[in-house]
């Protein structure tokens, strides 16, 4: 078992969340604790007002919900709810949360079986629950015993990398409505953003392509660009936008443009650690075999979990290469690992550009033809100097200069010369308007 905890400003949203999901029919509130009335028997308000009434207790909390979701292994999908519930509230009671307000969802929108927690943090009296490293102190502890308790799956951290991995979005079986887009779109999101160390928006968006989405900010007249605002949008097999564009505060992560730059920051300094192994790999792949071509250069990190994605430009020429290393799940531009990984400079070390090869032997053989035309200028100036070899006399030298210079110095000659007395008088041509007497 996995446990998550968020806190948020707003116990409105993520109650709206959840009761969203039920609406659409890929989740159901199995329960809640310290509420007056079943929960069967409530409706959207009495679920908000009980929350409302206790956060108003102490407006000094600003962050003041609580979202907790229990992650189970795939192969436990057979929890009923009783049991989903009694797992629930064994853990609020041991994290001390037992006297609190919740409510409790089970979803069905994931690969794996999991439900979601919505509480707060002020108490009946007013006090402010302390929540600093409550992650790696209660939860933790209680993941452990409920495990042992209930016989769950432990939450091996590579098992459950690997098992709840995100799927790429299958769009043949997506109908382009809000509903369905905005459900595929946020299972990506929520297995994307907060796992791999992205520092620009193309750099994310090479994650998210593998998986048929794309954060897009659209043209730079745009309205939405101007105004600072963002979508994600499905593609298709052809890398085109389809579906129904989704705005990032219409998601409950609120992936906005300002989260993402915040993010960037953050990502900066978590993923240094991580270049060696990814230029090592690259030059390791590359030691391999004298001469490869880019493509079989990809084909070989992909081995080592490292995708290659290439920008190109509108006649397809290669300018740019982004790195995603699933393993260490961080994500580079060529030129952020140095000049030895740029897309030029990959080009150039994998040997494989023809026009490179091409523009080299079009040198050459311009160099020749220049070569060529200086031997023909130096025979030309031997022929009327004489060819420079010790066996040639003086007197012929002085007389090939002889008539180098009367070459140079000869006037030209023109058979249609004739002197100004043989020439006749040419006719004058009268001015329109004038008559013969003047």
């Amino acid at each position: 078992m996995v446990a998550i905890i968020k806190t948020g400003h707003s116990i409105h949203r993520i109650l709206n969340y959840n009761e969203n999901k039920v609406q659409q029919g890929v989740a159901d509130c199995i329960g809640a604790g310290n509420y007056p009335v079943d929960f069967e028997k409530m409706v959207f308000t009495m679920k908000l007002n009980r929350f409302l009434k206790q956060a108003d207790l102490n407006e000094n909390v600003k962050r003041n919900s609580v979202h907790i979701s229990l992650n189970f292994d795939v192969t436990e999908k057979g929890i009923s709810k009783e049991k989903l519930m009694e797992i629930a509230d064994t853990y609020m009671e041991k994290i001390g949360f037992s006297e609190q307000p919740y409510l409790v969802y089970q979803h069905h929108d994931a690969g794996h079986p999991h439900i979601h927690i919505i509480s707060l943090k002020v108490r009946a009296n007013g006090s402010r629950i302390d929540m600093q490293n409550i992650g790696r102190n209660q939860s933790e502890k209680a993941r452990k015993e409920i495990e042992i308790s209930y016989g769950l799956v432990p939450a091996e951290k590579h098992k459950r990398e690997k098992e709840l991995v995100v799927k790429p979005v299958n769009t043949n079986k997506v109908e382009y409505g809000r509903t369905e887009t905005k459900r595929a779109i946020t299972n990506v999101l929520d297995k994307v953003l907060k796992n791999y160390k992205y520092t620009s928006l193309p750099e994310l968006n090479a994650v998210l392509q593998q998986y048929n989405v794309v954060a897009d900010r659209g043209t730079e007249n745009s309205r939405i660009f101007q105004n600072r605002g963002l979508v994600y949008r499905i593609l298709n097999e052809s890398g085109e936008k389809v579906g129904v564009p989704i705005k990032a505060s219409d998601f409950y992560s609120h992936p906005t443009l300002k989260f993402l730059e915040e993010r960037f920051i953050v990502n900066e300094k978590a993923r240094t650690h991580y270049k060696s192994r990814l230029k090592n790999t690259i030059d390791m792949a590359l030691l391999d075999q004298k001469k490869m071509s880019i493509q079989e250069l990809k084909k070989t990190l992909a081995l080592s979990g490292i995708n290659m994605v290439f920008r190109q430009n509108g006649e397809g020429l290669l300018y740019g290469i982004t790195y995603v290393d699933h393993q260490t799940q961080c994500v580079f531009n060529g030129s952020a690992l140095g000049k030895l990984y740029s897309a030029k400079a990959i080009q150039e070390r994998c040997g494989l550009n023809d026009i490179i090869e091409q523009q080299i032997t079009t040198s050459k053989i311009e160099k020749s033809h220049r070569a060529a035309s200086q031997t023909n200028s130096k025979e030309v100036s031997h022929s009327l100097i004489g060819n420079g070899s010790p066996r040639d006399s003086s007197a012929d030298i002085a007389t090939g200069i002889g008539k180098l210079i009367n070459v140079l110095t000869q006037s030209e000659q023109d058979s249609s010369f004739l002197p100004n007395q043989l020439k006749g008088k040419k006719k004058k041509k009268k001015r329109k308007g004038q008559s013969d007497n003047q």
